[in-house]
């Protein structure tokens, strides 16, 4: 899943060049390039598909090389997770009504590839044969109120008897006491975004509990991999439900369950998150680029463009990001607001800065 516009990462992260397509750790990878490479060891390359906006096929194809235009399934606009899964689900079911499907998004940090695999694999063979949805959970190491969590159903078994549980509710980002007493309880994980499932489960789940959006795709059986697919999707998606794949299925069903992993994952979806899985220096700066210097700076973030020079005096906990002509600085503890600087200077200036 490649089409966010990772505003919350504004103005590193543009609408013309998304967080997904980004090198922020400066590893020479983009992180949609990272995700292609970790999954590659068990998925044949003529097997993935990106599902990313009109905008993005051409960055797609400059990141992942490897891959043919017609494994990009381009969407003309943003219609949430549900539709995106529908879209790439129709489109395997067209190839191989027998798949199992591995949904990952894009743009997310994994350190510990190994586990992971492992664990993917292990969720491969659950899913095999049978119409249960699985979600990847991580095990919470913090009461953290950036994350959904998934509660496990302890009467159906025990937490971790043999690695997969039946998950019982999904909660939306909690406040700080209530992530606490997730944390404390052990029946809580951190809701990941990764599925596994069996391309029958998961159009069997759609055509129970998304039922209209589930007629709409699949009414262009026939279409999808021939040329008469962009017009029909084109045509679709104005009149397509807006909804994610966690609130239009997940949450309904009574077939889901939760493998809990612990593979070094974040999905770096704030400037905070940046600043806790990178490297500080001596007086706790994450400093991006080259050409900056700081002076009486303390826990702050710092980032210019090759060629640019930065020098920054007597901030604590900022963020100082310039990217081609926008300049942010905003302290991390506000960085909630970064949606709403965006909105605004989209609004005053134009859609040239966002």
């Amino acid at each position: 899943m490649a089409g966010g516009v990772g505003s919350r990462f504004w103005p590193l992260s543009k609408s013309r060049c998304p967080k997904q397509f980004l090198d922020i750790f400066g590893t020479g990878k983009s992180f949609i390039r990272s995700t292609f490479e970790r999954l590659l060891p068990i998925v044949p390359q003529e097997n993935f598909f990106v599902v990313t906006g009109d905008q993005y096929k051409e960055l797609v194809l400059e990141h992942l090389p490897e891959l043919a235009e017609s494994q990009i399934l381009c969407e003309p606009i943003r219609r949430n997770t549900a539709p995106c899964i529908a879209y790439a689900s129709c489109r395997i079911l067209a190839i191989n009504p027998g798949a199992n499907v591995i949904v990952a998004p894009s743009d997310h940090l994994i350190t510990n590839q190994v586990e992971f695999l492992e664990i993917i694999k292990d969720g491969l063979e659950f899913v095999d044969s049978n119409t249960k949805l699985l979600t990847i959970g991580i095990k919470p190491t913090r009461p953290e109120t950036g994350y959904g969590y998934i509660q496990v159903d302890t009467q159906d078994s025990p937490v971790e008897a043999d690695g997969f549980n039946k998950v019982k509710t999904f909660t939306e980002k909690p406040n700080k006491e209530i992530a606490q007493m997730f944390l404390e309880s052990g029946e809580f994980y951190w809701n990941s975004g990764i599925f596994v499932w069996s391309v029958r489960g998961i159009t069997e789940a759609f055509h129970k509990y998304l039922p209209a959006m589930n007629e709409q795709f699949r009414a262009g059986i026939g279409m999808y991999g021939t040329p008469e697919e962009e017009e029909f999707i084109k045509g679709l998606y104005p009149n397509c439900q807006n909804i994610s794949i966690d609130y239009g299925i997940m949450e309904k069903s009574d077939n889901v369950y939760v493998r809990a992993g612990d593979f070094g994952w974040n999905d770096i979806g704030t400037w905070s998150a940046l600043y806790q899985n990178s490297q500080t220096d001596e007086t706790g700066n994450v400093i991006l680029s080259e050409g900056v210097i700081t002076y009486n700076t303390t826990n702050s973030i710092v980032s210019v463009p090759k060629n640019k020079v930065a020098v920054v005096d007597g901030l604590d906990g900022y963020i100082v990001v310039l990217k081609d002509d926008t300049l942010l600085v905003c302290p991390l503890e506000h960085e909630q607001n970064i949606r709403n600087y965006v909105e605004d200077v989209k609004y005053r200036f134009g859609e040239d800065f966002v």
